[in-house]
């Protein structure tokens, strides 16, 4: 792309920005950590004719709202929380409706050694079918088991990952062993932009008022 394309690209999406914050008098600001293109692209097509998803560098997203300011004073309550892999999606309509179609378009996905988990992960009491070599695995985990009909029973329930833990490379093989994939990914509501006013994404399931200012 030469200096010049360049240069219409960024007035272009410039513009949309603008318009989509004249015409849409409501937003979600969502993360978009692990959502891969093909994931964008399903999302994109789930909310065709109900919402808009705009992604693009913070920097620019911010400058667009700067520049509209003088428009509309209330967009400055969004520009604190541009921050991180982040995005838009804007709507006309119900928020609810929104927000559950986001919900639907998550994917399960296993964990990867590395990933910091997002939520609790316990590995179920189950025979696991594996034969008395895998052992080890169990072992290194502090997992009680015993040998029953020649395979591997996990005895009891075990929590083997916390929210913010970092997966290790024996809990990420273990838990690919066992078939469980205990993440899903998608685009994470963080806040709520309507009509003027910002709120904790939270605030629609609890539907307790929480404002953010």
């Amino acid at each position: 792309m030469g200096r010049e394309d360049k240069a219409t690209w960024k007035s272009n999406y410039f513009l949309k920005v603008v318009q989509l914050l004249d015409e849409y008098p409501k937003c979600f600001i969502v993360g978009a950590d692990n959502v891969g293109s093909r994931q964008m692209q399903t999302i994109r097509m789930s909310l065709r004719g109900s919402a808009i998803v705009l992604m693009g560098k913070n920097t620019m997203m911010r400058k667009a709202i700067r520049g509209h300011l003088e428009n509309n004073q209330s967009l400055e309550k969004l520009l604190a929380h541009i921050k991180g892999n982040v995005g838009f999606v804007f709507t006309k309509g119900d928020l609810a409706d929104i927000r559950d179609k986001l919900t639907e378009s998550k994917v399960r996905a296993p964990a990867r050694a590395g990933a910091i988990a997002p939520l609790e992960v316990i590995i179920p009491a189950q025979n696991t079918g594996l034969g008395p070599e895998k052992t080890s695995f169990f072992q290194a985990l502090s997992i009680p088991t015993k040998i029953s009909k020649g395979t591997i029973e996990i005895i009891n329930d075990v929590p083997i990952l916390k929210p913010g833990d970092k997966v290790g490379a024996s809990e990420a093989t273990l838990l690919n062993m066992l078939n469980i994939s205990p993440f899903s990914y998608g685009l994470q509501i963080q806040q709520v932009f309507d009509s003027g006013s910002i709120f904790y994404g939270h605030v629609l399931s609890s539907m307790l008022p929480d404002p953010l200012c």
